[in-house]
Order: C-alpha cells, then structure tokens, then sequence
C-alpha cells in the first residue's frame, strides 16, 4: 500500500483504516517511549482478575496479541488456515515499538493480499467471526482495533500517572 504525495495511503476505505491505525500505534508508541523495565514490569493492579491488566507489560503484550487476532480472524474468514498463537512478553519498551510495527506490517499485508476484500457486509452469517464470538464486518473489524489500541493507550496514561505518585 503506497503513500500518495501527502503521506496517506490510496487504498479506499482499507487505506485510511491503515493510516488510523498507523496512528494509533504512533501514539500508543510516543505513551511508553521512556519507560524502563522496572515502570513497565510493576504491578499496578496486581488483584485484577485478568493478568493482561496487572502491569503495563501485560497491556502491551495483549496489545500485539490483540493485533494479530484481528488480522488471522478475516485471513480464517478468506478461507485461510491459521492457528492463533500468543506473543511472548519482550524484554523492553523498544521490543514492543518494534513488535507493534511488525504487527501493523501484518495487517497492510491482509489488505494486499485481498485488495477486493468486501469491506462492509450487513448480512452477520457474512461477517467475520471472532474467537471471542462476535462478528463484526472488515471495516467494524478494523475499527474496533484502532479504539482498542486507543483504549489501551488511555489506561497506559493512567497508569503511568499512579507511577508518577509511587
């Protein structure tokens, strides 16, 4: 997917959803750039029912993980085979940066893969199903990554504010 003159991708619908989650991930990138291991690794909320909430490493883990699933449940959805696999936690804020655009490279490959790909589908026995059990169209599929990301960045900050407090 090439950039057009002014660093947009020209690619309909599919393009902009790249460039927005491109976006994100910049964003959520410039929220960690500074943190060390010890900040990311402490447990803010060590009684939370769910360990991927416990520490700032536990976001950005499902974060990377989160990315891949969206991606493998429209390639399952095109017919393809592909067994969901976790991400190992990484070592490090610049891990993770790496990791996110290796994770974003992913999803432009999808859309190249399939530059015909249906983007909206009204009908749900047409809409991609998820491991979690809802359904969501291509374009509500991608959108629901960009605010998932947005949501993780938010919860970041404010972890990093009790940090701050420590």
């Amino acid at each position: 997917m090439k950039k057009d003159a002014f660093g947009f991708r020209d690619f309909g619908a599919a393009g902009a959803l790249i460039d927005e989650y491109e976006r994100a991930l910049e964003d959520l990138s410039q929220c960690i750039k500074g943190l060390n291991t010890d900040q990311i690794n402490k447990g803010i909320y060590p009684e939370h029912k769910d360990p991927s909430f416990r520490s700032i490493k536990g976001i950005l883990t499902h974060i990377l993980d989160a990315g891949y699933i969206y991606v493998d449940a429209v390639r399952c959805h095109m017919g393809e085979t592909i067994s969901y696999k976790s991400h190992a936690d990484l070592e490090n804020v610049d891990q993770y940066i790496a990791a996110y655009t290796e994770m974003h490279g992913y999803a432009i490959q999808l859309f190249e893969s399939y530059p015909d790909i249906k983007m909206v589908e009204h009908d749900p026995e047409k809409q991609v199903q998820c491991p979690w059990g809802q359904r969501y169209d291509v374009d509500s599929l991608f959108e629901h990554a960009i605010v998932h990301i947005l949501r993780h960045r938010r919860q970041i900050e404010r972890y990093k504010g009790q940090l701050n407090q420590s």
